[in-house]
């Protein structure tokens, strides 16, 4: 600074714009206070801003600019760490293919500039500005973060009592101090108010996208994602290691998928983190599930099935052995339905054993085994061992392969109830699929009880629904009603409104589910290699509900709404439910 203020005093006093008493006073008074000789000039009002920079940009051929009333690029802030600009006096502004505009305060110092070539890998045009002009614009540009996390997080609720777990999936205080820089405590702070606003509304996800411009964290919530919070783009690495950190996670490893979990007590209750990072195009993305012990509704009746349906699940699982399997997409709520049949089956007198990946909930009087294929621990080789342990039930947390659904065949034709899932979009092309995986179709008719698909719907909020006109009769046949389903008692569609209390008018979801138990005539179908539309058929023709209709009668009885019903499922005529 000494060598750059002794260039622009000689520089003023050329020009004649300063006394040179003057200017080798305050020279003097710059080195003193290691201040801008500019700043002092100005401050003792011997020359004017404008002036100064003018003078200043005759000489250097660098043309001045007015930072006041420039707004720079955010994208092109973004690419330059803050660090960077501030150790190297520049702001950057603009970038137009590979040349970018920066603003700065000293044009002779070479060695900063090839530096700043070097580091952006690009050509540069400077503009010239005075230094408390610089500052200034740098603050503004490089808002720090924990002004900005103030601000992003004023309007919300602070956290409440949140604890994270010590143990295995615990943090550690020297992982703590890993991250104590200068963007430590916001980056926390914004983590642990996200986590706790999520467990607050019930979100079952939590989503961290990162785009070439912004970061959007969304909570998914009923099935439905929404955005909840915006953080600043340079936040985003600060935020996913503060993640890794949390979840036992590498925080070096950026090029690679990584899944971890963790626990924290939230308000007194515990919730698991399931927590699974992917590199995309602009960072990493960042999925956490929560898994709260204190939401699963561990009774079949609470589920909100169909009467005819339950009944149906109830048989099944009252048999001694044989093989039940629910099935659907991610998050159609499987698990809950397979842990709440658990927990109604349950008893001292049974040995219960489950193999899963991960173990989602921890029941007390279930052997529960947790899937680790790194260690050789999959599916069929747990299902095997389990064989060993002596087990009278058996839940499969999900089949996947060949070698699975043969083990899990052969024990539900040896004496044992096997429970588990698969990825089907109904249940008659969930035979065919066991089929296909390679399974005899006469093994497959002999060791099934019940097939079951599932979905999630949606509930309408009993504080905000409205009544809606009942449709004409041809539409609701359109719909997917039949004929006697017209003659339901207390019939009332309501349509979605919104208040405080829900989320667009929906608060809390029900499931809905197709059942279709193993009559003698669907067996002699399924031996004789019939097709999902031949099942579908002879389980209609015996009355059994799909998952529209289920969906429909819902509706009728004010439930849901027909959008939503339109929503998570297809038409019967279509041929296949989703």
């Amino acid at each position: 600074m000494i060598s750059f203020n002794k260039r622009i005093a000689r520089i003023l006093e050329d020009a004649g714009s300063v006394p040179t008493e003057d200017l080798e006073r305050c020279l003097e008074s710059a080195e003193k206070s290691a201040r801008p000789l500019a700043s002092v000039l100005v401050a003792e009002e011997l020359i004017g801003d404008g002036e100064l920079l003018g003078v200043l940009a005759d000489h250097t051929r660098v043309p001045p600019i007015a930072l006041e009333h420039v707004t720079p690029d955010v994208a092109v802030v973004e690419s330059i760490p803050q660090e960077t600009a501030f150790e190297h006096g520049f702001l950057p502004i603009s970038k137009i293919g590979n040349v970018l505009t920066i603003a700065l305060t000293n044009p002779f110092d070479v060695v900063k500039l090839d530096d700043v070539r070097m580091f952006t890998g690009c050509e540069l045009r400077l503009v010239l500005t005075l230094e408390d002009h610089l500052e200034a614009a740098l603050a503004r540009a490089y808002k720090s973060a924990e002004v900005e996390v103030d601000e992003l997080l004023g309007s919300l609720d602070e956290e409440g009592d949140l604890e994270l777990q010590d143990g295995d999936d615990g943090l550690d205080s020297l992982d703590l101090e890993a991250l104590s820089d200068h963007d430590g405590s916001p980056v926390i702070k914004f983590v642990n108010v996200m986590i706790y606003q999520s467990a607050k509304i019930g979100a079952s996800d939590i989503h961290i996208e990162p785009f070439e411009r912004t970061v959007s964290v969304r909570f998914r919530k009923d099935g439905v994602m929404k955005e909840e919070f915006a953080p600043p783009r340079r936040m985003l690495n600060a935020i996913v290691s503060r993640i890794k950190v949390m979840s036992s996670m590498d925080i070096a490893e950026r090029k690679k998928p990584q899944d971890g979990k963790f626990q924290m007590r939230i308000d007194g209750r515990q919730v698991d983190f399931r927590v699974s990072i992917l590199p995309v195009v602009h960072g990493e993305k960042v999925v956490m599930r929560l898994l709260d012990a204190s939401n699963l509704q561990l009774s079949l009746a609470s589920l909100g099935f169909e009467p005819a349906a339950l009944e149906d699940f109830r048989k099944a699982i009252a048999q001694p052995y044989g093989m039940i399997l629910v099935t659907g997409p991610t998050g159609s709520g499987k698990s809950t339905t397979l842990y709440s049949a658990v927990k109604e089956m349950l008893c001292e007198e049974e040995n219960f054993v489950t193999v899963e990946d991960p173990v989602e909930y921890q029941l007390h009087g279930v052997n529960q085994v947790q899937v680790q294929a790194k260690r050789g621990l999959t599916f069929a080789s747990a299902l095997r061992a389990i064989l060993r342990q002596d087990p009278d039930k058996i839940l499969i947390g999900e089949i996947r392969d060949k070698e699975t659904i043969e083990i899990a065949v052969k024990a539900a034709l040896t004496g044992h109830l096997v429970l588990s899932t698969l990825h089907t979009n109904d249940a008659p092309s969930t035979v065919t699929r066991m089929c296909d995986m390679g399974v005899d179709p006469f093994m497959v008719a002999s060791s099934t009880l019940l097939v079951s698909a599932q979905r999630l719907c949606r509930k309408i909020c009993s504080h905000c629904k409205q009544p809606e006109d009942r449709p004409t009769d041809e539409r609701l046949r359109e719909l997917g009603f039949k004929d006697d389903d017209f003659a339901l008692e207390d019939i009332q569609f309501v349509r979605a409104m919104g208040c405080p209390r829900c989320t667009n008018g929906y608060a809390g979801r029900f499931a809905v589910l197709e059942t279709l138990p193993m009559t003698e005539e669907i067996r002699r179908i399924i031996i004789r290699g019939g097709s999902a539309t031949d099942i579908k058929d002879a389980a209609l023709a015996n009355n059994m509900i799909t998952l529209r209709r289920c969906a429909l009668r819902a509706a009728a009885a004010g439930r849901t709404s027909i959008e939503e019903v339109l929503r998570v499922t297809l038409n019967d005529g279509a041929g296949d439910e989703s």
